[in-house]
């Protein structure tokens, strides 16, 4: 048996599983609500304080799925009673960023966007997450909060690659704790 997927889930106070009728399992709590279809194959069980997962078959597909909808309605769970946060840091001389109306506004040394000439980054600020920038500290913190594990981790991954860490200097956009891999520039010649 798949040891991941045999793993109960605990269910927190003030968190409510269901289940209907096409498998599909809907996790609602007070950070929102979450919904996830899972293979006919698996069987989710809902208890009183937690929710159990079985499948119908041996097979390696099947056994595959069994840990991965375990770890969905899981990541579910965890997303609405706790949410979830990826920080990205900025390393660089002038470079900022700043959250008005609801939208993250970066100045990462763009001159041109699109072939159009504009110094500023606008990124739009999806339902269900937050941006919150520490401007005050160096390097300038951006987090990135939301219930949705997925999308938390596609937008920070959108956000670092609009200016990618680079290996001479190692200015740019990069996960808190990422480490950069420098490389050496050129060296003077010898007379």
């Amino acid at each position: 048996m798949s040891r991941i997927g045999r793993m109960p889930i605990a269910v927190p106070a003030g968190v409510e599983v269901k289940v209907d009728d096409m498998n599909v399992v809907t996790v609602k709590g007070k950070l929102g609500t979450l919904s996830q279809k899972i293979n006919p194959a698996i069987k989710v069980n809902v208890e009183t304080g937690r929710v159990t997962l079985e499948r119908n078959s041996d097979e390696k597909e099947i056994k595959s799925l069994h840990g991965l909808s375990r770890s969905l309605v899981h990541d579910m769970v965890v997303g609405v009673s706790e949410g979830f946060s990826k920080t990205l840091e900025i390393h660089g001389t002038g470079y900022r960023a700043q959250v008005q109306n609801k939208n993250l506004l970066l100045w990462v040394g763009h001159s041109l966007v699109n072939g159009m000439p504009q110094q500023r980054l606008t990124i739009p600020q999806p339902e269900g997450i937050t941006f919150e920038v520490a401007e005050k500290v160096v390097p300038i913190l951006i987090t990135v909060k939301g219930a949705d594990k997925q999308q938390v981790g596609q937008l920070a991954a959108v956000i670092r690659g609009k200016r990618p860490p680079e290996p001479y200097h190692g200015s740019g956009i990069r996960y808190a704790g990422e480490k950069i891999r420098r490389k050496a520039g050129k060296s003077a010649k010898a007379k």
